[in-house]
């Protein structure tokens, strides 16, 4: 099933059931008036919504109405966590290349991680603003997961069976404040602002073979100003699938139900697949022409990120932004 969120109820919106082909969609108010709600008594709730779900597809759904993606909420509006992962290691050998690093021995068996910005996310259609382009504004393609409570030490295994919902982040970055901030040994804050969540999440199955060992094998498709921009397999080039990323994420805490996990930029080591963010795009250049050739994101610049099936259908919906002055 489909699961998203209107702008509406407050902060934490409204959840509904959306059809699998993105066009109609129905209030779950009567089953659970938020999608954290739901995630925290999934066990119950979840073949509830799977029945409204099924009747949505029929046409039997009570109250159904169009989609208007303009009045869709990210799916958790705010989350009590979000943990973003770096799992594809042909993005950080590239970066690490171009200014001379090598990748530490432990980042093949550790994953990176940090402690990502949660308090909000912008819906799928709203504009992305910024005080400055001075601070190097930049996309960042990703697949996120979403899970129930889980507990503090669960082995990747049992992580597995934890992660209930999947969707894509824009986890936007501002590339010329990071410096400043990883050189104070403390991590990110002003560098990383909010990010913008898909349309809908689904739940695993939505997927069929396309997820298997914990990992999405799809092409995650970028265009910046309709131009494409890249279009990297999420299934390729993973070195820490999903449940060992949860698992890193809870190795000394619980997680709680509604936690957002990341991949991190999606890159594949074929470079001809193109690129999730500009950071790679501009060290690929550098790499290959001793300097970087493409700005990053300037006001007026719009960004739209979508993952299609097999079928060539929107599985996720797309998130398509615009670059803005924050006034």
């Amino acid at each position: 099933m489909k699961l998203g969120s209107l702008k509406e109820g407050g902060r934490d919106g409204t959840l509904i059931v959306v059809s699998r082909d993105l066009t109609r969609a129905v209030r779950a108010t009567g089953i659970a008036p938020t999608l954290q709600r739901a995630l925290e008594d999934w066990s119950n709730l979840a073949p509830r919504l799977n029945a409204l779900a099924e009747q949505l597809e029929v046409g039997e759904a009570e109250g159904a109405f169009d989609v208007d993606m303009a009045a869709l909420a990210s799916p958790l509006p705010r989350a009590y966590e979000f943990v973003d992962g770096s799992a594809y290691l042909p993005h950080v050998e590239r970066v690490r290349r171009a200014r001379g690093a090598e990748v530490p021995e432990s980042f093949y068996t550790d994953p990176l991680m940090y402690q990502a910005t949660s308090a909000g996310f912008l819906g799928p259609r709203d504009p992305v603003r910024v005080v400055s382009e001075d601070y190097g504004i930049d996309l960042e393609a990703e697949i996120v997961v979403i899970t129930d409570d889980v507990p503090m030490a669960a082995s990747p295994e049992d992580a597995a069976g934890h992660i209930q919902l999947i969707g894509l982040v824009n986890d936007v970055s501002l590339r010329n404040l990071i410096p400043g901030e990883l050189a104070k040994g403390f991590g990110f804050l002003q560098s990383k602002p909010r990010s913008a969540l898909s349309p809908v999440f689904v739940t695993p199955d939505e997927l069929g073979d396309a997820w298997r060992d914990n990992k999405l094998h799809l092409p995650l498709v970028t265009h910046v100003n309709d131009a494409w921009f890249g279009a990297p397999e999420a299934g390729v080039d993973m070195q820490f699938d999903f449940a060992q990323l949860v698992a890193h994420a809870a190795k000394t805490r619980p997680l709680s139900a509604g936690a957002i996990v990341g991949s991190g930029t999606i890159a594949n080591q074929d470079t001809a697949k193109g690129a999730s963010c500009f950071a790679e795009k501009r060290t690929v250049e550098t790499l290959e022409h001793g300097k970087p050739q493409t700005p990053f994101l300037a006001f007026g610049d719009r960004v739209r990120i979508e993952m299609l099936d097999a079928e060539g259908r929107s599985i996720f919906g797309a998130i398509e932004q615009r670059i803005e002055r924050q006034d």
